[in-house]
């Protein structure tokens, strides 16, 4: 990776970008969804949130949050939730980047485990994930239509 990408908290300026991105790699604009999205984590930790960036343009975002109580756990429990790197930057390891500055942030906020989910048709976040050393947990996600 360059030496000029900078990962710093996410903010509220931000927010475009997050968009732009989300749309390069859903193919859908959805800017009401990331404001709500954003808005969220940077109100409940500020600094848990991360992106990426070099001269001026963001190149990648991670948002997450560190919380107890979820599903029965009641442990200090780091959450990513959504990881999105603009595919014209990806191999140079915005990614990894992103990672280990949430989870040097999650260590200092007390956190034992993190945990993610990931779409089991998604192989590229799951290799990705196994990459930084997450293996399958036995939480296991159930679903129902309405």
């Amino acid at each position: 990776m360059s030496d000029s990408v900078t990962i710093r908290p996410a903010n509220e300026l931000d927010l475009d970008a997050i968009i732009a991105i989300d749309e390069k790699l859903s193919g859908q604009y959805r800017p009401d969804i990331w404001e709500r999205r954003l808005t969220y984590y940077l109100r409940r930790d500020p600094d848990s949130s991360v992106v990426a960036e070099a001269d001026g343009e963001l190149l990648g975002f991670m948002l997450g949050e560190v919380r107890s109580g979820e599903f029965g756990q009641e442990e200090a429990t780091g959450w990513i939730e959504v990881v999105g790197v603009d595919p014209d930057h990806r191999g140079r390891s915005v990614g990894r980047e992103l990672a280990s500055a949430m989870l040097d942030h999650f260590r200092r906020r007390g956190a034992a485990k993190v945990r993610t989910f990931v779409d089991a048709e998604r192989e590229d976040l799951s290799a990705f994930f196994a990459s930084l050393g997450f293996q399958p947990a036995t939480l296991r996600p159930l679903v129902m239509a309405l």
